[in-house]
């Protein structure tokens, strides 16, 4: 195969994937894995990093966020680089930077140090996920085949967020802290050792260069939008992520308009003209934010409720995790014979049901009730992440599948960021008015601000007066939870309504097994 295609040459023919094929995509979950892994490895490291470099508390913010940051920032940019100069050479580039990040990750000796290392891990990072998607959707032209192969990437990425605790935490106790980030070292190198033989190059040989001041408007646009979400999210609403969401609007304007001006914009706007896209492209933002928000509760739950170790918790995760591996293989095969959106929509259903199941969770005897509604909640979702993504793939030109990957991604990523940060305020809102309604003598300040703060004041009561704020935080804090549940649940359910609408006959004759 030759290593630039014309779009012609694609849309011309149509034919089956191979065992080459299928090696290359087993190569591609590499950095899946990897990546999903890397959320969740980071939060149990924190605690012995924190005791090893003692940052400030800004640094240990920068040092959590600034991963995701950059992530969200270049995904575009790197969608729309790797259709120019090609996918395999893209991903490996980045395989190679993410490598080299993350020992200088794991051997930083200061905060800075970390978070410079971790900046570049989310840049790098943002090299991985669009080429991975965008070489599924060249190297699998079969809409039956394609399914199946986005079904094997999303089961990888719920794969790695259900290991990411376990090996985390099996490596924290057996190891120093920057152990986890020498998990990518191994993982890149055998991606690099394998893609040159398994993975053909593709790249759109009539695409012109790439606009830098673009890039850099949509740095401006999409940067300040997810810092202002995010601190909403810790602090709630104020002016500085006011502030800074409405800067990454006043950008984001100035960015489309001059991607309307460009014979080859960095963004191809046009896309947002196939009503498939555009709607795919809505459900996953809506669908993701669900889990986005109710996920940080349910950890929160296990381990500041239950009061579960990050390890024990994440085995309570591991009955999830399942479902959505699960949910994930069977998707390709349920597909075969019922239309895309029955599909999404029974699944969402099944998502409905979930949250309503976790709004009725209690602080004393919740958690096998929490489970089931995660588990229900998960399965739900699954569907919608690999029909929502092989939708906006597969409606793409594919001279165009970067930078359709790295959109559909960036919607992910703002729904999983959007969803923290509205939840997070009706769940924060809820807490302190039950706490303010408590009127527990002597009850510390700090009390009312979060379960954590809580947590840490009881510490330095008196037993019986902490034991009675640490019960009243925890049933403030599950009544928000359940609040949160039935506002997701509602979410899922007018979902499910649109996907039957918007998906009604697009969908159904494009995706057609």
């Amino acid at each position: 195969m030759s290593d630039s295609h014309s779009p012609s040459s694609h849309r011309t023919v149509e034919s089956a994937a191979g065992p080459r094929e299928w090696l290359g995509l087993a190569v591609l979950t590499l950095p899946t894995l990897l990546l999903a892994m890397d959320v969740t490895v980071l939060y149990l490291a924190v605690p012995h990093l924190t005791a090893d470099l003692r940052p400030t508390g800004i640094e240990q913010l920068w040092i959590a966020d600034i991963y995701g940051f950059m992530i969200a920032g270049f995904l575009i940019t790197m969608g729309t680089v790797g259709d120019r100069v090609g996918r395999r050479r893209l991903l490996m580039f980045g395989a190679s930077g993410f490598a080299a990040a993350s020992v200088l990750a794991a051997f930083a000796t200061s905060p800075l140090q970390l978070i410079l290392a971790r900046a570049l891990l989310g840049i790098a990072g943002a090299t991985l996920m669009p080429s991975t998607l965008a070489l599924i959707s060249n190297m699998f032209r079969d809409a039956g085949q394609r399914t199946m192969a986005i079904g094997v990437w999303a089961t990888c990425m719920s794969a790695g967020m259900a290991a990411g605790p376990i090996i985390g935490g099996v490596m924290l106790e057996s190891f120093w802290w920057g152990s986890v980030f020498l998990l990518a070292v191994p993982i890149m190198a055998l991606l690099l050792a394998t893609a040159p033989a398994l993975l053909p190059e593709y790249r759109d040989a009539d695409a012109g260069g790439i606009d830098v001041p673009s890039v850099l408007l949509s740095l401006l646009t999409i940067l300040p939008l997810v810092f202002g979400i995010k601190k909403a999210a810790e602090t709630g609403i104020s002016a500085l992520p006011l502030v800074s969401i409405l800067v990454g609007f006043v950008f984001g304007r100035a960015f489309v308009r001059r991607q309307r001006t460009l014979e080859s914009p960095l963004m191809e706007l046009r896309l947002f003209g196939n009503p498939t896209f555009r709607a795919a492209l809505f459900i996953l933002l809506f669908g993701l934010g669900t889990v986005g928000g109710s996920y940080l509760f349910i950890t929160q739950y296990l381990q500041l409720v239950r009061g579960l170790t990050p390890l024990t918790a994440g085995l309570w995760l591991l009955p999830p995790a399942g479902a959505l591996i699960l949910s994930s293989t069977l998707t390709p095969i349920i597909v075969r014979r019922t239309p895309p959106r029955f599909v999404i929509a029974a699944a969402l259903a099944l998502a409905t049901s979930g949250y309503l199941t976790l709004a009725f969770v209690d602080a004393v005897g919740g958690l096998p009730l929490l489970i089931a509604g995660f588990v229900l909640v998960y399965a739900g979702i699954s569907p919608l992440m690999v029909l929502g993504t092989d939708l906006v793939i597969g409606t793409t030109p594919p001279e165009r599948a970067g930078s359709a990957a790295a959109m559909s991604e960036t919607g992910m990523e703002f729904g999983v960021a959007t969803g923290i940060a509205v939840l997070g305020v009706v769940g924060t809102a809820v807490y302190r008015s039950e706490m303010s309604a408590a009127a527990l003598p002597n009850m510390p300040a700090a009390a009312q601000d979060s379960l954590a703060a809580a947590d840490a004041a009881a510490a330095d009561l008196p037993p019986i007066l902490g034991d009675a704020v640490l019960a009243a935080a925890r049933a403030a804090f599950t009544n928000g939870l359940n609040l949160t549940a039935l506002v997701c649940g509602a979410t899922t359910a007018v979902l499910a309504v649109v996907t039957l609408r918007s998906l009604r006959t697009v969908a159904d004759s494009e995706t057609s097994r």
